[in-house]
C-alpha cells in the first residue's frame, strides 16, 4: 500500500459523533475511555449486539478492559443491556443507548431553559418533554408545586433529574421535589453539595469501585 493511500485512511472520518457529546461528556461523569466506547457504540449499527469478541477485534482492547468499561457505563445508567429472543427462541443480549440520549436531553434542557422563569414556560417545558398536551391531573400537580412555593428553576432541575434517570413520571418528579424540600435544598448549589456529601459518605463504605452516577455536575 502506498503512503498516500495510508494517509487517506488515517485522515478519513469513519466515526461520526455530535460535537455536543464531546463538549458535555464530563457532565455525565464518564471518563475519556468510556466516551471512546460510547462513540464506538453510536457508530456501531441500529442494534448493538453484545458480542465481546467483536468489540475486542474492533477496538483492540483486552476483554477485561472492555467488560469493565461496559459495566461502568451500565452502573452509571448511561447504557442499558436488554435481552431479546431471536429465531429459534435463542436469547441474545443488546446494548441500548436510550438512557444516554435522555441524559443529553437533560443537558440541553438545562442550557436552553434554566433562565426562563415565567409560569407558562414550566407547562410548555413539560409538554415538550412528554411529547403531548398535559392532562388536567398533570396541570394540577404542577400547580400544586407552584402553590407550595417551589421555585420554577427547582422544578426544572427536578425534571432534569428525572430525565437523567430515564423517566418523566410526574409522581417521580413530585418525590424528588419533596425530598429536596425535606432536606432544605433550595437551588442548584444546594443540590450539588448534597450529591457531593452523599458521594463522600458512600466512598467511606465502598473500598473499590465507587461509581457516583447521580453526580451530573
Amino acid at each position: 500500500m502506498k503512503s498516500n493511500d495510508i494517509l487517506k485512511i488515517l485522515c478519513g472520518k469513519n466515526y461520526v459523533v455530535n460535537d455536543s457529546i464531546i463538549r458535555n461528556y464530563h457532565k455525565l461523569n464518564i471518563t475519556a475511555d468510556e466516551l471512546i466506547l460510547l462513540i464506538y457504540f453510536i457508530n456501531y449499527s441500529d442494534k448493538i449486539v453484545y458480542n465481546i469478541e467483536t468489540f475486542i477485534n474492533d477496538l483492540e482492547l483486552d476483554k477485561l478492559k472492555i467488560m469493565e468499561l461496559i459495566n461502568n457505563l451500565h452502573e452509571k445508567k448511561i447504557i442499558d443491556i436488554k435481552v431479546e429472543s431471536t429465531t429459534g427462541k435463542k436469547m441474545e443480549e443488546y446494548i441500548v443507548l436510550d438512557a444516554f440520549y435522555n441524559k443529553l436531553i437533560g443537558l440541553f434542557l438545562e442550557e436552553n431553559s434554566e433562565d426562563n422563569t415565567n409560569d407558562s414556560s414550566i407547562y410548555d417545558l413539560f409538554e415538550q418533554e412528554v411529547g403531548r398536551a398535559l392532562s388536567p391531573m398533570e396541570y394540577e400537580i404542577i400547580n400544586g408545586w407552584i402553590e407550595d412555593k417551589f421555585d420554577n428553576k427547582l422544578i426544572k432541575l427536578a425534571l432534569k433529574e428525572a430525565i437523567y434517570n430515564g423517566t418523566t413520571n410526574f409522581r417521580y418528579i413530585d418525590t424528588i421535589l419533596y425530598d429536596w424540600k425535606k432536606k432544605g435544598l433550595k437551588g442548584k448549589e444546594d443540590i450539588i453539595k448534597d450529591k457531593e456529601k452523599r458521594r463522600k459518605e458512600k466512598g467511606k463504605k465502598v473500598e473499590v469501585f465507587d461509581y457516583n452516577w447521580l453526580d451530573d455536575e
